[in-house]
């Protein structure tokens, strides 16, 4: 990467001073190419539009969600995409205890889906498939086409959704959250 930057690799370290450093440095790098431009107003379209976003920036780089999932960061494009993230939430009428643990599923699901997808070596009902029999996991056998079926953007809306869908109960005094 020095090279690219055309420096040597002794600047960076001078100025980066570890390699944790460095990490947290290109994650926030990363979550820095997600856009609050242009975003709804209803809490719960926010919200998903916003995941949208951290998902596209994740995939964007090569190893971009392993990166972000590596890394705890409190610098400046990360915290603005949180604050935003929990922003959306709150307007939701989540407690703030609530929206807190809210924000972070959402931060995990995103980041372990992202992670799934870049991490995804291509068809892989042949491998678990080939694992599997159906006397030993009654349940995975047939779930399996679904399992491993790559169809990340459906999965991605539906995992979203229940997310959503339960944070919106809690917005509206299903639950205390407090």
């Amino acid at each position: 990467m020095s090279r690219r930057l055309g420096v040597r690799l002794n600047t960076v370290s001078w100025h980066v001073k570890s390699k944790a450093r460095l990490r947290e440095l290109m994650a926030d790098a990363i979550i820095a190419g997600v856009s609050l431009d242009g975003l709804p107003t209803d809490w719960r379209e926010r919200a998903t539009v916003l995941s949208g976003r951290c998902r596209a920036a994740l995939l964007a780089r090569r190893d971009g969600a392993r990166l972000v999932a590596g890394t705890f960061t409190a610098e400046p494009a990360t915290l603005r995409v949180a604050e935003a993230l929990l922003r959306a939430l709150l307007d939701g009428g989540l407690p703030v205890r609530a929206a807190g643990w809210a924000c972070w599923t959402v931060v995990s699901f995103v980041l372990g889906l992202a992670q799934e997808q870049q991490g995804s070596p291509g068809p892989m009902a042949d491998v678990v498939g080939s694992a599997l029999s159906p006397e030993k996991h009654p349940s995975l056998t047939p779930a399996l086409p679904y399992l491993v079926d790559g169809a990340f953007e459906t999965r991605f809306a539906f995992g979203l959704d229940l997310i959503l869908d339960s944070a919106a109960r809690l917005g509206s005094g299903g639950t205390d959250g407090e």
